[in-house]
């Protein structure tokens, strides 16, 4: 029941009608007996620093940043985590007092997921992550925190993979699509296989996939994207992205709220939002 004590919560993004996280959030809010309610917004690019003015205003609890936002936040914040600062992105802003902190949740989202849900830990390993956006980038420091071994940055553009493979510091590098024929982990932070223009595209040629690799596709809508069939017709683990999206949820949550989330009841909406998708 909706009351006039209800906490507001939601997510910004354009577009955001698809978003899972109103399902993830309002679960585990039900879960909890919390009276908090999430809501999707639909904000056009350029105009985030108005969401952060309403924000203020209307005295929201918390709020999710997506696509084309989690830069454009940035002036409209009063502070920065660490790891906001330096990936350069913004996927949660939450209250600090009279404050609105922004933080990036993908990175240990990521390795929550890889973790706890697949039973693997990148210490030590060999990775490739394709891309240098903003979830590339959080990636790239994520596996660089835990100890990975080797983190070689593929992107179209050579000048921001190189940008973005400093991230790691001395045990990042630009890399060329043969450094997956070495790759223990491969990571797809690209929209490539994504449903809509992208779905039938491949971010690398599947011959540089092996069956001991550990593929990610930080896609999760399809489910099964052509990365993820290509890396399981070689015997590769597919994973996509769906286990990220929900541990950076819980992260967020955990801000948000000061208490630990539920996250049985947050896979399960997620999975029940999803349906029959694929």
């Amino acid at each position: 029941m909706i009351t006039a004590s209800t906490r507001l919560a939601g997510v910004i993004g354009d577009p955001v009608r698809h978003s899972l996280s109103p399902a993830i959030h309002n679960a585990a809010f039900r879960e909890l007996g919390l009276d908090w309610v999430y809501l999707a917004f639909p904000v056009p690019a350029g105009a985030a620093p108005e969401a952060l003015a309403a924000m203020r205003t209307l005295g929201m609890a918390g709020l999710s940043v997506t696509m084309p936002h989690k830069a454009d936040v940035i002036p409209a914040l009063d502070e920065l985590s660490p790891t906001a600062v330096a990936v350069g992105a913004v996927n949660c802003v939450y209250r600090r007092g009279a404050l609105l902190v922004g933080e990036n949740t993908d990175g240990a989202g990521f390795l929550d997921a890889l973790r706890f849900d697949e039973g693997f830990d990148p210490a030590g390993a060999r990775c490739v992550v394709i891309g240098a956006g903003g979830a590339a980038r959080a990636v790239i420091l994520a596996l660089a925190q835990a100890g990975a071994a080797d983190i070689a940055v593929v992107n179209r553009t050579p000048a921001r993979g190189i940008k973005a493979a400093k991230l790691a510091g001395a045990r990042g590098r630009a890399g060329t699509p043969e450094d997956l024929l070495r790759a223990q982990v491969v990571v797809n932070a690209t929209p490539v296989g994504m449903a809509g223009p992208y779905a039938a595209a491949m971010p690398v040629d599947e011959d540089f996939l092996r069956s001991d690799q550990l593929v990610v596709d930080l896609v999760y809508r399809p489910a099964r994207t052509p990365l993820l069939v290509a890396a399981r017709q070689r015997g590769a683990v597919p994973v996509n992205g769906l286990g990220t999206l929900i541990h950076q949820a819980a992260h967020a949550f955990r801000l948000w709220t000061a208490l630990d989330p539920p996250l049985e009841a947050m896979s399960a909406a997620a999975l029940g939002a999803l349906g029959g998708d694929d």
